[in-house]
């Protein structure tokens, strides 16, 4: 346990300094670290156990990342009162950082490790995603705990075409590139993030710049940790271990699983084929066996699988389906797969399946996004479901997992770059049910969600699809990518590296890698491999629909929003919500209007269009400017001696002046009009004095022609005689 505060100090180019410290805070765990940038303080804590569980064989690692409310000075909104559950947000920030953390520890590591980062203090400009991970990294990096090598992360985002490394929140606003990487001083471990189309180029340049940045960090936690005096990490206990057993697994399965993995034959039939081998390799290895040598021929055997299919990729360049190493999977899709959602689509690529739907709603059903330091609410929502039936086992459906909110939110965030902007009314839903999975069935949901989007009559701007890559690498320098990884292959692999995009450009990125020593060269072979994927795979999206419907379909609810001055917003309320009420009332129209800047935001919902329609007319009626010589039918709401008030347009009324009803002199109104008659009017002037409408009815009508006054006369050709 530390006696004193030890603090440590950096910068990156144009930001504020970030600090960090331990020896204060939370010292009984093996390794406590504090982050502090502006006013933004995060508290990573790291524990490991001394032993591994009795019969242990994986590595428990948990990664739990949260905001304190009170960091920002609210208290939750729950009805407990407390921090619940982790929301969508604290998941994936979660996520980020077990992924970058996971390969640091030895292979043979099975102690229990549990990493806690808090927000305890928040700041409205600092983006604590950004320092999370270089926290958790600090604090194992103080920590006796065994790592292989320190590690940290950035974000970095283009803005107005220039690279900011973890940009304020104001900043991120405007950006067109939006990534966070993580990495160790020599390599890339992790990438996760979006864009607005931006080129392969221009992704590897953000890399570059990012693992810069991140060089700075892992410097700083070097020096921290020289200041603590860390010297060396704890011994644990290793595996039990028999070299002599597995060279007679290797013996006897060897050629088997190569036989095996070369026959190109499906999922089901591979894995049963696999497992048939085991079973042989168990009665051949005999009953004298121990339990314990059971254990390890079954992990042996594990290992013989990996390292067999591996070499037989880099050396035949055949894949386990039969494929050449840059070929997508058979292709097979259709849109409106289903007659009543708003919009659907079923997408199958090889055994992996999609069957995603789209769905309209209202203001009201935007999705609220609740942070310590911001609520915010989404209309743009994508779930994403994995039913245990898709991979063929039998599991209890719990609630939803860390893994479904991270693929829907990779397919989400690709989508979204297509979506239209704020002017769009919906509220839109996408719900992506993975019917049969092997392999990327998060790059399956993005495709599915374009076509179910195009489906629906969502101005979507242009097709997105996605790919997902795999790595093979030896030691020697030999390596093999894969484009349209199987399941299997993603475990066998040394990269999982998912790329989303357009025809123009890429969208999303997710990206881990397993493996030291990749090269920027292998990595733009790799993108420009994932390009020609998504090319192939988006023209197939386009023969099945070229373009978004023209229309929502005839069951879809029915949406318009109008945009009206800040001013016309208590006209179109009216007193008490009067106007309001009365336009739902008379055409069953929902309506909601909101405050945005100097402007009024008014979304008119409907299911029917002639309602819909109808309430459009009104509202535009009510913010509409009156144009002098413009004709217009309202209602006498008064009437006086001196003429009649009409409500030529809703809200607005004028004086129809008795002189300007007929070119008829008239004496008195009595029974010229009553009340709620409908009169047509002109606009024929503004009192410039006192603001008020001046109407008239008689410049509708056709003057009358003057008789000729007594002793006038005229020629035949109407000259004057």
């Amino acid at each position: 346990m530390l006696s004193q505060k030890i603090n440590v100090d950096f910068q990156h180019d144009g930001q504020p300094t970030i600090t960090l410290g331990t020896g204060k805070l939370a010292r009984q765990a093996d390794g406590a670290v504090t982050v502090t940038q502006g006013n933004c303080i995060l508290l990573a804590t790291v524990v490991a156990n001394k032993e591994p569980k009795e019969g242990q064989d994986f590595f428990p690692l948990s990664v739990d990342y949260q905001e304190k409310f009170a960091s920002a000075g609210r208290i939750p909104g729950s009805f407990f009162k407390r921090e619940a559950r982790l929301n969508d947000y604290e998941i994936l920030t979660s996520r980020l950082i077990d992924r970058a953390l996971r390969p640091l520890f030895p292979e043979d590591y099975l102690c229990d490790v549990q990493v806690l980062i808090s927000l305890v203090s928040s700041d409205p400009e600092i983006m604590p995603d950004s320092l999370a991970c270089l926290a958790a990294s600090a604090a194992l990096a103080v920590s006796d705990i065994p790592i292989k090598e320190i590690i940290s992360e950035v974000r970095i985002a283009r803005i107005n075409g220039a690279f900011v490394i973890n940009p304020t929140r104001t900043q991120l606003e405007t950006a067109d590139m939006d990534f966070l990487i993580a990495a160790t001083e020599k390599n890339l471990m992790m990438v996760e993030g979006e864009s607005k189309e931006c080129s392969e180029a221009d992704l590897v340049k953000a890399l570059e710049l990012a693992h810069e940045a991140i060089k700075i960090q892992i410097k700083a936690q070097h020096e921290l940790r020289n200041q603590v005096g860390v010297i060396s990490k704890r011994d644990y206990k290793k595996p039990e271990s028999d070299l002599e057993l597995n060279e007679k697994v290797i013996a006897f399965a060897k050629q088997k699983v190569y036989d095996i993995a070369r026959a190109g034959s499906g999922k089901n039939e591979r894995s049963l084929a696999f497992s048939q081998v085991k079973d042989e390799l168990m009665l051949h290895l005999g009953a004298e066996i121990t339990d314990v040598q059971k254990k390890l021929a079954k992990k042996y055997y594990e290992d013989l699988k990996w390292e067999v299919v591996r070499n037989m990729m880099l050396e035949d360049r055949i894949r386990l389906d039969g494929r050449q190493l840059d070929q997508v999977r058979p292709l097979a899709m259709e849109t409106e797969p289903l007659p009543s959602p708003h919009g659907s689509a079923l997408f199958t690529r090889g055994e992996t399946q999609s069957l995603t739907t789209v769905t309209f709603g209202t203001k009201l059903d935007e999705l609220l996004i609740e942070s310590a330091a911001k609520s915010v609410y989404s209309p743009f929502i994508l779930h994403y479901n994995f039913p245990p039936f898709s991979t063929g086992e039998v599991k209890m459906m719990r609630g939803v997992g860390r893994r479904e909110v991270g693929h829907g939110n990779l397919a989400l965030r690709s989508l979204k770059q297509m979506m239209p902007g704020n002017e769009y009314a919906y509220t839109v839903r996408i719900v992506s049910d993975i019917l049969e999975s092997n392999g990327s069935s998060s790059m399956a949901t993005v495709c599915a969600g374009s076509l179910a989007l195009m489906d629906a009559g969502v101005p979507f701007k242009k097709h997105v699809s996605g790919v997902a890559m795999g790595l093979i690498t030896r030691e020697d320098g030999k390596y093999a990518i894969l484009t349209d990884i199987l399941g299997d292959e993603d475990h066998l692999g040394d990269m999982d590296f998912k790329v989303t995009g357009t025809r123009d450009g890429i969208c999303g990125v997710q990206m881990d890698i397993k493996v030291d020593g990749l090269s920027m060269a292998v990595m733009m072979e790799a993108l420009e491999q994932a390009r020609k994927g998504r090319l192939h795979i988006l023209d197939a999206m386009y023969e099945c629909i070229p373009a978004h419907r023209a229309d929502v379909k005839p069951h879809a609810p029915r949406m318009i929003k109008l945009i009206i001055d800040k001013e016309f917003i208590g006209a179109v309320i009216g007193p008490g919500g009067k106007v309001i009420q009365e336009i739902q009332r008379e055409t069953g129209a929902t309506i909601n209007i909101e405050e945005v800047g100097n402007t009024g935001e008014v979304s008119i919902f409907s299911a029917n269009q002639e309602s819909l329609d109808k309430a459009v007319r009104w509202v535009k009626s009510i913010t509409a400017v009156p144009n002098v010589g413009d004709v217009y039918e309202g209602p006498i709401k008064g009437i006086k001696e001196f003429g009649a008030f009409v409500e030529f347009m809703p809200g607005k009324q004028g004086l129809l002046h008795i002189s300007e009803i007929s070119w008829k002199r008239l004496e008195t109104m009595d029974g010229i009009f009553k009340e709620g008659d409908m009169v047509k009017v002109k606009l024929v002037g503004l009192d410039p004095k006192t603001g008020k409408f001046k109407l008239s009815r008689k410049a509708l009508m056709p003057k009358p022609e003057m008789k000729p006054r007594s002793g006038d006369e005229t020629s035949g050709n109407g000259e004057e005689a």
